[in-house]
């Protein structure tokens, strides 16, 4: 039994199923298109579109009220990372945390008002869904080393470790911070070399500028030295560059001479210390060991080094090439300083 009849046809008569097959089809259109029409009543769109509209602009409404409290919360953490209103690089980092935040709430709110449309719609929105979860895990492989940088970099923004002006010491690389964002710091070294580094690649962060700074000095003397007078010397040295108007406003606490520190071979070793605006302990050490220099030449304190022996190739017999005539060439054992 032949349920319908047009297929038979089709397959009766080859020849003509070209044209069976089209009109067939524009016939079965034209009563889909009816039954729709026909379903397009005033209670259908009471019943079922109107209710739909309705729940779409509400989600709507309740997602510009959303994204307007992320923006507020987006401030308020934003003043409250505001500790500081002279520091401006602070104020950088907060914006950047405060934008950061926002962004994540923005995208969070905006992905679930899409899906509730998209089930207001009669959106079937289980395969969107997977596909979102398949291409998200594929970006999240291609692109994790980008994910642990701003991860990374976030925390070292929001506990503020790295801030531009700092001499810091990150994954090998030390210099001077040009630029701090998201994903990575700048460094330029002492040589103009620019270093970029990941914060992915950071594990430990030496900060030689944070607050403050401590300019550690060991100073070798004689042991034929009067250990109190150098002592006193030291000290004496320390006070003259803290009244210093060049130095003094760099200086944040005392030259402080701790004492007799160690015995080595060949010196004795005097310790301090003295506190500094950071970046600025390089320029206080160099003025103090200059200055210190002047005055045991003046009280004639030996600064003793390791004496040194150089020694000359030549032949067995003692005559060294190029050298006769020279001190040590004689016994033919070289010169010793």
């Amino acid at each position: 039994m032949i349920r319908y009849p047009f297929l038979a046809t089709i397959m009766l008569h080859p020849d003509h199923g070209s044209a069976v097959t089209e009109t067939e089809s524009t016939m079965n259109t034209q009563t889909q298109l009816d039954r729709v029409l026909s379903e397009l009543t005033p209670e259908y769109f009471a019943e079922r579109v109107f209710p739909g509209v309705v729940n779409v602009l509400v989600i709507l409404i309740l997602v510009l009220i959303a994204l307007r409290l992320s923006k507020l919360l987006s401030t308020r953490i934003w003043k409250v990372f505001q500790r500081r209103k002279g520091d401006p690089e602070f104020q950088k980092r907060a914006n950047t945390l405060s934008s950061v935040i926002r962004n994540v709430l923005n995208f969070t709110i905006i992905s679930v008002a899409l899906v509730m449309i998209l089930g207001e719609l009669r959106i079937n929105i289980g395969p969107v869904i997977a596909t979102a979860g398949i291409a998200g895990l594929a970006v999240g492989f291609g692109a994790q080393t980008l994910v642990q940088d701003v991860i990374s970099g976030f925390f070292i923004l929001l506990e503020e470790e790295i801030r531009v002006g700092d001499v810091v010491e990150i994954a090998g690389k030390s210099g001077l911070v040009e630029k701090v964002d998201l994903r990575m710091t700048t460094l330029r070294d002492m040589s103009g070399n620019v270093h970029y580094v990941r914060h992915g690649k950071i594990d430990v962060v030496t900060n030689m500028t944070k607050d403050y700074s401590n300019f550690v000095f060991d100073i070798p003397v004689g042991y034929r030295e009067d250990i109190d007078q150098v002592l006193n010397i030291i000290r004496q040295v320390g006070r003259d560059l803290c009244e210093d108007p060049a130095f003094k406003d760099d200086i944040l606490a005392p030259i402080e001479v701790l004492g007799l520190d160690r015995f080595a071979e060949s010196a004795m070793f005097v310790k301090g210390l003295t506190r500094t605006r950071p970046t600025r302990q390089w320029n206080v050490a160099r003025e103090f060991n200059r200055r210190l220099k002047k005055a045991f030449d003046e009280e004639c304190i030996e600064m003793p080094f390791l004496p040194i022996s150089l020694f000359v190739g030549g032949k067995r017999s003692g005559e060294t090439p190029g050298s006769r005539g020279a001190a040590g060439a004689e016994d033919g054992t070289g010169i010793s300083v």
